[in-house]
Parts: C-alpha cells; structure tokens; sequence
C-alpha cells in the first residue's frame, strides 16, 4: 500500500522496522541519505546496488544503476572494495531495463551462493569469513554463474 512519510519518520521507521518497505520512492537527497541508512542493515554500502528510473520508451526503461557507495575514491585500485553492489546493479539493470530476469535471478544466485561458502571482503568479513578481494569475489561469483548455466 502507498504511504506518504517525511524523511526523517522514513530513517526512523526503515530502521525500525524495515521490511515494511518494498520500495522507497523519493528525490535524489532525500534517497541517499535513505540508502546509507539502509546500509547499517546490511552491514555495509558494498552489498546495495540502486536505480535511478527513467522513462520508459519504446517498452524499455531508461534508468542509471550503480552501487548505493557509488564510486567510493577513497579505496580505488586497492583490490578492497566489495563488488557486489555494482553486479547486484547489473543484475538490477538486465531485470528492469533489458527484461532478462532469468539472468538476473540466476547472477544473484551465484552471489547468494559464493556468500553461503563463508567468502566475504573485508567489509562484510567476521573471524570465521574466507577474506578474498574485489578481484577474487568477482572471479568466484562468476565461476559460480558459469558452473550454474
């Protein structure tokens, strides 16, 4: 059902009771202060991917997808950040822009099954996680896609 909320009794209530929401429609400020919130559930920005939805046009959506920690130029080129987000974004864009949810489904499998054999970036790891970089967790993922198709 729709409802109508102020930004601040949204933050509230998304940690509070968070699968109350299904989607969360706002402006661009407003969503990303939401979408950093959103993160301390998952336990870092690196596993959020996010949409910017466009028009659609001709039975396609026309949209931008990226990682809710979007660049993140503090870590680059040094083989920490959690890819995740941006294949979760892809994912997200070959669902919604490109109707193949086949795909997506199958490449959020991979993800789901990578991170049930205890692989994790540093971000997400806990002392009993096998640490594997950006580059590693990418190659694992896609080795589990490749063996699933």
């Amino acid at each position: 059902h729709l409802e109508h909320m102020y930004v601040d009794n949204a933050a509230m209530q998304l940690i509070s009771n968070p699968k109350k929401f299904d989607v969360i429609l706002t402006t661009n400020m407003f969503g990303d202060i939401l979408s950093d919130i959103a993160a301390t559930l998952t336990g870092s920005l690196g596993m959020l991917p996010s949409a910017s939805l466009g028009e659609q046009h001709n039975g396609k959506m026309y949209a931008l997808y990226e990682p809710v920690h979007g660049s993140a130029p503090d870590i680059a080129g040094k083989n920490i950040a959690n890819p995740i987000a941006m294949i979760l974004s892809f994912a997200m864009m070959l669902e919604i822009s490109l109707n193949r949810k086949q795909d997506a489904d199958n490449i959020r499998k991979s993800i789901q099954n990578v991170l049930s054999e205890n692989f994790r970036t540093s971000d997400i790891s806990s002392s009993k996680s096998n640490i594997v970089s950006t580059s590693e967790m990418g190659d694992l993922i896609i080795k589990k896609l490749s063996d699933e198709l």
